[in-house]
């Protein structure tokens, strides 16, 4: 499961945002948990200078728009996971991917 959330002070793009990366999650299926941050101090500490943001597993994707629902998507998509195995060799020698 991914962890995401909406950086933001409420304004009008913010919920664009939260509305947008939603519908992305329940389109595709994406097992995901949001949360919407309002606290400054907390934005702050993700080193973001403008709102609304999208921060996916600890790390800011998105800042200062509101990215399409293609781009969403992509950045929904963690490039740290790789695949189910980690490259690891099964019985047979070969790598499970």
């Amino acid at each position: 499961m991914i962890r995401v959330k909406i950086l933001g002070t409420g304004c009008a793009k913010c919920a664009q945002l939260a509305e947008a990366v939603h519908a992305v999650i329940v389109a595709d299926g994406i097992a995901a948990e949001v949360e919407k941050v309002q606290d400054m101090q907390e934005i702050i500490s993700y080193n973001v200078l403008s709102t609304p943001a999208l921060v996916v597993d600890g790390e800011v994707r998105s800042a200062g728009r509101v990215p399409s629902s293609e781009e969403i998507r992509s950045l929904l998509a963690s490039q740290k996971r790789g695949c189910c195995c980690k490259g690891s060799s099964g019985a047979s020698g070969s790598s499970c991917c």
